[in-house]
């Protein structure tokens, strides 16, 4: 009886400590985005801010503020959708065209209805229900009845595991998007509870992890390495700010934003979707890049972009 009751706390104690890991996780269709102790969702409001911080910033964007790179699809094309698809959908292969050798071969569970980012890196972004998969696509279009794409990546939203040294995904850094992206849902909730995903004109040929590939062409030191993490200092009052952005500033405060792919200075991800309130969200362009501070985040990897 000793052994059993041993056992059956031991059972108790185990599933105590996965329901704790999983938790506090934000969720999409029914399903985790990573265990909560992951490195999107992993509060950094106490991490130390790197030597190089003001160098990293100014390189990013001095004088430029933070900007939306999504919205309710009111007044353009602004974002990248997810398709939520289900746990019965026929999955199919997916012809690369540019980099299969750091692509997963899938198949990838992708309908034919799934929704295309608008502009030139026509990202695809579907979650599996049940399955609680991420398959991604950078470069996707239809062609012949099929999905082609330049890349792509798969991953378990519940047992995540990082991409091999040096390769890509459907962004830029190797790593996966929609985790990284703000959603009208969690923006209304009051509570994001994971960083977001942001662009800077030119980066080093380095990354520092949770990344795992680079696409800079430059060696110059004061440029910031992909997978980078800015954080909005705790200085910075949010008594001005209300709604949706409101919840953005405090979690940019708690979580963050990692450097994910070469664009516009301090563009922050979102999800393209029609819960967005526009004018809302504009209150974000208010915030000047000198509010945001590096942190520390371990060795640079300088691999080739």
């Amino acid at each position: 009886m000793r052994l059993v009751a041993a056992a059956l706390a031991g059972l108790a104690l185990f599933a105590a400590a996965s329901f704790a890991a999983t938790s506090g996780a934000p969720r999409i269709g029914g399903c985790p985005v990573f265990p909560a102790s992951d490195a999107w969702n992993r509060d950094v409001s106490r991490d130390p801010v790197d030597p190089r911080s003001a160098e990293y910033v100014r390189s990013i964007g001095a004088g430029v503020r933070l900007h939306p790179d999504f919205g309710s699809g009111r007044y353009g094309n602004y974002g990248l959708p997810i398709t939520v698809t289900a746990s019965k959908t026929t999955a199919r292969g997916v012809h690369f065209t540019d980099y299969g050798d750091e692509s997963d071969k899938g198949p990838y569970p992708i309908p034919a209805s799934a929704r295309v980012e608008g502009g030139s890196d026509r990202h695809v972004i579907v979650v599996q229900r049940g399955r609680c998969k991420l398959y991604e696509l950078f470069g996707a279009r239809r062609s012949a009845g099929r999905w082609e794409a330049a890349s792509g990546a798969i991953f378990d939203l519940r047992r995540p595991r990082p991409r091999p040294a040096g390769w890509t995904s459907a962004d830029a850094a190797g790593l996966p998007i929609m985790p990284g992206l703000a959603r009208p849902d969690e923006a209304s909730s009051g509570a994001i509870r994971h960083a977001l995903r942001f662009t800077a004109p030119r980066t080093q040929r380095a990354y520092v992890a949770p990344a795992r590939h680079a696409a800079g062409a430059s060696d110059d030191r004061s440029l910031p390495p992909m997978g980078l993490r800015l954080r909005l200092k705790a200085s910075f009052s949010l008594r001005a700010y209300h709604g949706q952005s409101r919840t953005i500033l405090a979690a940019l405060k708690r979580y963050g934003m990692i450097l994910a792919d070469n664009g516009s200075p301090f563009y922050i991800s979102g999800a393209a979707d029609r819960r967005w309130n526009d004018a809302d969200i504009e209150q974000l362009k208010r915030v000047p890049a000198s509010a945001f501070e590096a942190l520390r985040s371990g060795s640079l990897h300088r691999y080739p972009g």
